[in-house]
């Protein structure tokens, strides 16, 4: 659909708080405004919720899970609203598609080719996935013992600006298929898209107070949510400080945390690599939605002996990528999400070259859409993997490239990192693959190939990067209590 007809079709709402199944007003009656990153121009009033409100969506949780209404429910019939929502979800996929691309500055070819169908996949997937878990079973001496899952009660998800409608699914779908009840909290960056899904969760008969939505600061919104006693389960993406506080905050009631943090990921292309594949997969591993992502490559490690001709054929890929307007179809990378943030990326850039690296492409504003938040993307080289740029999650599109001459140099340079979130491994030798992807110290790992996820295996980092995993059955485990029972027969 051309963005002339969705302007058209789609009406951009002001938000509100969604608790106990409506919409309401924050206590205080404030707002704030979400801007276009595209334009600096505002988007919507947001209501801005406090402590208070939050107290209040924690408790009509709490009364939604106590009330059994739908922890008690068949895993049948809550599977059917899960897949109706699901259904839903690509029923409204162009308009979601539209407020996504409009709140974050990304692609609007992502975000309807890509991020929506994904949030609806999310649902679906966990909602099938909950009818065939297997339960633990065994028999001894005439003693049988087994072990239920019941789920944990209310959970507080907390959810980054970079991909949100996608990120708030994966966490939502997956608590509530577990017979959770759920309170969710946007970045204040980017919450439209993520304030729709109360509506679409009345439209598939979510009962009421099972799915909250609170929009406002993470000073008081997110410690609220982090604090309560009722709280039993917290999810959280986005960066390590903000996750080592949640962490302490949780550690008060002792509620079990599952933190997805930041990266630095290294991206390492091995002499006997397809260099054709090699460049367009790294290409989509850093420049991907502006480089705002957590599992970008955005250490480049290249063996010295296809150092320059790698490099060459990267720029040439580089000077091809189209930045411009998020609604235009034709579109590779939109805007960065704030003009603060793009600030401290075209920081690092300044950083990176005052350390010794070399500026190969970009490296400042893009020429003549200086209202919006628009950046070159840009490739730093000769970088030493102790420069701060090499060191630090700068999250915009800006890439290090590092020479290194053997496997064992590859592999201590992957691993000299505070971060330990994902990686790529670019080469035909399937032995060294294995060898490689053994020795790397990160979570999530891809050989001849970036961000391909089945949602059926664990996700989540090492080090820095954040604490436990979730996706498939590692999901259920986290979002849900065990209890083993024993019966003498």
């Amino acid at each position: 659909m051309r963005k002339e007809l969705l302007a058209e079709k789609v009406n951009v709402k002001d938000a509100k708080l969604f608790i106990d199944g409506k919409y309401i007003d924050a206590i205080s009656g404030e707002t704030f405004d979400t801007l276009n990153p595209a334009t600096n121009t505002k988007l919507a009033s947001v209501a801005q919720g406090s402590e208070e409100d939050a107290k209040l969506a924690i408790e009509a949780a709490q009364r939604a899970f106590e009330s059994g209404i739908w922890s008690k429910m068949s895993v049948e019939e809550r599977s059917h609203i899960l897949c109706k929502m699901s259904d839903l979800i690509m029923e409204k996929v162009d308009e979601l598609a539209y407020i996504e691309t409009l709140d974050v500055g990304k692609p609007i070819k992502e975000s309807r080719g890509f991020d929506i169908p994904r949030a609806a996949h999310n649902f679906r997937f966990f909602a099938e996935m909950a009818k065939y878990m297997v339960h633990e079973h065994y028999d001894q001496h005439h003693v049988m013992s087994y072990a239920k899952y019941a789920p944990a009660g209310v959970t507080s998800l907390i959810i980054p600006w970079n991909l949100p409608f996608m990120q708030m699914t994966w966490k939502a779908s997956a608590a509530l298929a577990s017979g959770n009840t759920v309170v969710i909290k946007p970045a204040s960056y980017t919450p439209l898209s993520a304030v729709m899904l109360g509506e679409i969760a009345n439209e598939a008969g979510l009962p009421p107070g099972v799915l909250n939505i609170i929009t406002g600061p993470g000073s008081t919104v997110g410690t609220a949510m982090t604090t309560h006693s009722a709280v039993r389960r917290i999810s959280f993406v986005g960066e390590s400080n903000t996750g080592k506080m949640i962490m302490r905050n949780a550690s008060e009631n002792l509620i079990p945390v599952s933190l997805e943090l930041g990266g630095k990921s290294a991206n390492i292309v091995f002499e006997d690599a397809n260099l054709d594949e090699a460049v367009q997969g790294s290409i989509e591993a850093i420049y991907r939605n502006q480089g705002e992502i957590c599992l970008a490559g955005s250490r480049l490690l290249v063996q010295e002996s296809i150092y320059e001709q790698f490099l060459e054929k990267f720029i040439s890929a580089v000077k091809k990528i189209k930045v411009g307007n998020p609604l235009d179809e034709d579109t590779d990378m939109g805007a960065l999400v704030s003009k603060s943030h793009l600030e401290t990326v075209d920081k690092y850039v300044e950083i990176g070259v005052s350390e010794g690296a070399k500026l190969a492409y970009g490296g400042k504003r893009v020429e003549g859409l200086t209202e919006g938040n628009f950046y070159e993307p840009t490739v730093l080289y000769d970088v030493d993997n102790h420069m701060r740029v090499a060191q630090e999650e700068i999250f915009g599109p800006v890439l290090v490239v590092i020479p290194f001459k053997t496997e064992e140099d590859a592999i201590r340079i992957a691993n000299d990192s505070i971060y330990g979130l994902a990686g790529v491994v670019w080469t035909n030798d399937l032995r060294r693959a294995q060898r490689v992807v053994s020795e790397i110290d990160s979570g999530l790992l891809w050989v001849n190939c970036w961000y391909i996820r089945d949602l059926r295996t664990p996700f989540g980092g090492t080090k820095a990067s954040g604490i436990g995993r979730e996706g498939g059955r590692h999901s259920f485990e986290f979002y849900t209590e065990a209890k083993t029972i024993t019966m003498k027969l």
